[in-house]
């Protein structure tokens, strides 16, 4: 029994000893990738796609209602101010006129006679108002009558292009009915559709230029013409903008281009910090600074202004300046005071990280 007991108790501290010799496990640390606070004067523009648009874009249609009886333009057409686009067949018109006419000279002899008489005292008053009367009314019907024939023709409202005709010959077509689309021929306009968080600062916009795929390296200023107060169903600002080419090609109407609005700085601290920095705790914004003395992270809140659109968000703090290191990934793993490991950047003869 005491050889049992020994050997037990022989075994138990071979165990104990084995353990003790085992070596103990540290902590693992987390790997984070580390970016730079920068300064927001370094991002003073912005860019959007915007398209360009004719200065002046309508529908043209007859103020009567009628069968077309001629149209003498095609798409595409150059036309001038003034010009005859389209007719109406006037016969109607015409006919109403005439009579319309005829009645309005009649009364306008009777009512002179009744009025030359109320001058010598040869009729009464009531009889001098009614002829009164009765001759504006006829000069009112007279001239919309008038008026009305006039309306079967159409005229160019301005120097430009026909669109497009929507209606032919002999068709018939109902007052206020389109029957050709018409752009102006002059310099075209370009819009853009600008996000809530930049129409607040519309007032820091001070210049404007846009770009062309078509024509490379050609810059075209813009002016601005206005923005539109109130936004679409989409949240968007619709912004106008005239272009000011000199001796450049004058781009066409419908062409894509990029617009850079330039910005005035801002007097505030505002940063410029990656979007995957920011982490979003108990309706509070933070980032991690990153010290590289003893790798550990201090917590520290920040202003979320807005996303600038290229990966990057807009900041404002108090406890951050620009050239301090920050997590920019990896900051919904550490916790403020947590020492890290700072993710080791790919070197050029490094591809790939394989080495």
């Amino acid at each position: 029994m005491k050889q049992i007991y020994w050997i037990l108790t022989s075994v138990s501290l071979l165990s104990l000893t084995s353990c003790s010799n085992r070596p103990q496990e540290t902590k693992t640390l987390q790997t984070v990738k580390i970016d730079t606070v920068a300064s927001a004067d370094e991002q003073a523009f912005l860019q959007y796609p915007g398209k360009v648009k004719a200065a002046q874009d309508i529908s043209l249609a007859f103020r009567v209602s009628g069968t077309i009886q001629k149209i003498y333009v095609e798409d595409g057409s150059r036309v001038r101010h003034g010009q005859l686009l389209a007719e109406l067949d006037p016969t109607d018109y015409q006919v109403q006129l005439d009579a319309t006419e005829a009645e309005y000279r009649q009364i306008k002899a009777d009512a002179e006679r009744v009025m030359a008489l109320y001058k010598d005292n040869g009729t009464t008053p009531s009889a001098n108002d009614k002829a009164v009367y009765g001759l504006k009314q006829i000069t009112a019907k007279y001239r919309h009558h008038k008026d009305q024939l006039e309306y079967t023709r159409l005229y160019a409202p301005f120097n430009g292009f026909i669109q497009k005709r929507l209606f032919d010959a002999h068709e018939t077509i109902g007052a206020g009915m389109p029957v050709l689309s018409m752009i102006s021929g002059g310099m075209p306009e370009v819009e853009i559709n600008l996000p809530a968080a930049e129409y607040i600062r519309r007032g820091q916009f001070s210049s404007y230029h846009c770009t062309f795929d078509v024509y490379p390296g050609q810059l075209y200023p813009l002016k601005l013409i206005s923005i539109t107060p109130k936004a679409n169903a989409n949240q968007l600002y619709t912004v106008r903008l005239q272009l000011l080419a000199d001796k450049q090609p004058l781009p066409s109407p419908g062409m894509n281009t990029m617009v850079t609005i330039y910005c005035d700085k801002e007097n505030s601290q505002r940063l410029s910090v990656p979007s995957g920095a920011i982490l979003q705790k108990d309706g509070k914004a933070q980032v991690f600074v990153y010290n590289p003395s003893d790798n550990k992270v201090d917590c520290r809140e920040v202003t979320l202004l807005r996303l600038t659109g290229n990966g990057r968000s807009l900041i404002s703090s108090e406890e951050l300046k620009p050239g301090e290191l920050i997590v920019a990934s990896g900051v919904h793993h550490i916790q403020d005071g947590e020492t890290v490991r700072p993710l080791t950047p790919t070197t050029p003869t490094n591809i790939g990280g394989l080495l």
